[in-house]
């Protein structure tokens, strides 16, 4: 596997939207520093619902793309999604909570499924497209990042399985949508889990 693309965004207005949004980005082709926060220069600008330690990097696979781009019969150019991070030859759904990414000196660990929100319905210019992600099963990817540095377009990504119990993150969606049983509960606790999702849970 490869990192194809490293995706920034700079703080926009959405048609019908007054509050500003990172969610519109576009590829670079320099190398990017990432630290605990995310990629340096990319815009986070509701950060109680985005952004933190443990929602830092928003990875799509270009598998997933390819599949979405189907979905929805039009081209999805890098960053469309939102994501920071496209990795060649991924499959969003093979990818568990604490599964870690290896790419160059950085280090990401897997933490909770993109949840879809109305302002990724208008940034898509798809009303229906929130009940459409849920159903379609094939969520983004975020993470929290164990060691920061640099990174560039093209470096080579190598997936480390997490070892315990494997909560796929197509998992975590689908639960975000209707009531979990306390056996989920306490398996999503035991699992290295979000913090958002951690309190929630723990509430």
């Amino acid at each position: 596997m490869k990192l194809l693309a490293i995706c920034l965004g700079t703080p926009q207005t959405l048609p019908g939207k007054s509050a500003k949004t990172g969610i519109l980005k576009s590829p670079v082709s320099a190398p990017v520093m990432i630290d605990a926060h995310g990629l340096v220069g990319d815009a986070v600008c509701n950060r109680k619902h985005h952004g933190g330690p443990d929602q830092a990097i928003l990875i799509e696979g270009s598998q997933t793309l390819q599949w979405w781009a189907r979905e929805l019969g039009r081209d999805l150019p890098y960053g469309t999604f939102g994501e920071n991070l496209v990795i060649d030859g991924l499959d969003d759904r093979d990818i568990a909570v604490g599964d870690r990414f290896h790419i160059g000196e950085v280090l990401l660990e897997a933490t909770l499924a993109r949840i879809p929100c109305n302002t990724f319905a208008v940034r898509m210019g798809d009303p229906g497209l929130v009940r459409r992600y849920f159903r379609a099963d094939r969520p983004g990817i975020y993470c929290r990042v164990l060691s920061g540095g640099m990174l560039t377009p093209g470096d080579p990504v190598t997936v480390e399985p997490y070892q315990g119990d494997r909560i796929p993150i197509s998992e975590l969606l689908a639960s975000a949508a209707r009531p979990i049983t306390m056996a989920e509960r306490d398996r999503y606790l035991a699992a290295p889990i979000g913090e958002r999702l951690r309190k929630a849970l723990s509430a």
